[in-house]
């Protein structure tokens, strides 16, 4: 018997629900931790994270406007995908980041779980974050939490797969849509996450993932007009202080680079920070004769 080609993973980005090339037609080496390489990964342009904007945006009604128990549900079947190809990111992350099998396994475990962490909240956050407030006069005065719209994501730079779903997961919980820039060094798993993501019922343009170089990618995503906030959690000091400069701008929400540890319990911050809260005053109604309100 003749021996067989073997077939190398061609890894793509993912943008609107498809998997393109980047339009520059330019790829980079991704090594392991010690320096052997692993594949190719396409080098995305401004152009490309410019498209990424264009399905995202055009994927917030729907997504915004789905119940939250709908996003509940979708959120579920990732991490039910995911627990179908635990061993493929095992082995990925284990490449991406020099981690045995066993710590590798440990971390892909967490991040399934926080799939299912976060699928659960999203019909809890509007109690935890909204509610009536007491006001004075004949008034029902309510306030609901909205999603605040596209969000661009650098993902952390060292924690390629439970780091990135920590900043995936929260962001389209609340029903914003994102564009991720994934770890520059480490960018496989957050691609091959792009798969996991067109077969969970992820309406495309929701998540859309992008690898390359973040200092190239990340400014024209600052300053994008139609991006209404960015989390740094990939950028250092200085690309952090010239992001934000550039999200000024347009009055983006920006969520500072802080140390984390992304094994921990993750709590609500992550999801309170890309949500606006709309008030809504409405006048009590008098019943009958006596003139009682409600």
């Amino acid at each position: 018997m003749s021996e067989r080609l073997s077939v190398f993973k061609t890894y793509k980005l993912f943008v609107g629900g498809k998997f393109p090339r980047s339009e520059s037609g330019r790829v980079y080496e991704v090594t392991d931790s010690k320096g052997k390489w692993l594949a190719n990964a396409p080098l995305s342009s401004r152009k490309d994270a410019r498209d990424a904007v264009v399905a995202a945006r055009k994927a917030t009604g729907g997504w915004a406007g789905a119940t939250a128990y709908n996003r509940g549900q979708i959120l579920y079947r990732v991490a039910e995908m995911l627990e179908g190809r635990r061993d493929q990111f095992v082995a990925e992350v284990a490449d991406a980041e020099g981690l045995s099998k066993s710590k590798a396994a440990a971390q892909v475990d967490a991040a399934i779980d926080r799939w299912v962490w976060y699928a659960g909240w999203t019909d809890k956050i509007a109690q935890i974050v909204g509610g009536a407030n007491p006001v004075a006069g004949p008034y029902f005065n309510l306030s609901t939490p909205e999603p605040t719209g596209v969000v661009a994501v650098l993902a952390p730079q060292e924690s390629s797969f439970l780091g990135l779903v920590s900043v995936i997961a929260p962001a389209i919980a609340v029903g914003n849509t994102v564009v991720v820039v994934a770890s520059e060094k480490a960018p496989l798993p957050a691609l091959s996450l792009g798969e996991v993501l067109a077969t969970s019922d992820v309406p495309g343009g929701v998540v859309n993932i992008l690898s390359g170089r973040t200092a190239e990618i990340a400014p024209s995503l600052a300053a994008h007009q139609d991006v209404n906030a960015i989390d740094l959690a990939g950028a250092d000091a200085e690309l952090s202080k010239e992001l934000q400069i550039a999200a000024a701008d347009n009055l983006k929400r920006v969520l500072r680079p802080q140390a984390v540890d992304w094994s921990a319990d993750p709590g609500t911050d992550r999801m309170t920070a890309f949500l606006e809260t709309k008030t809504v005053w409405h006048p009590t109604g008098s019943l009958g004769a006596g003139g009682s309100a409600y």
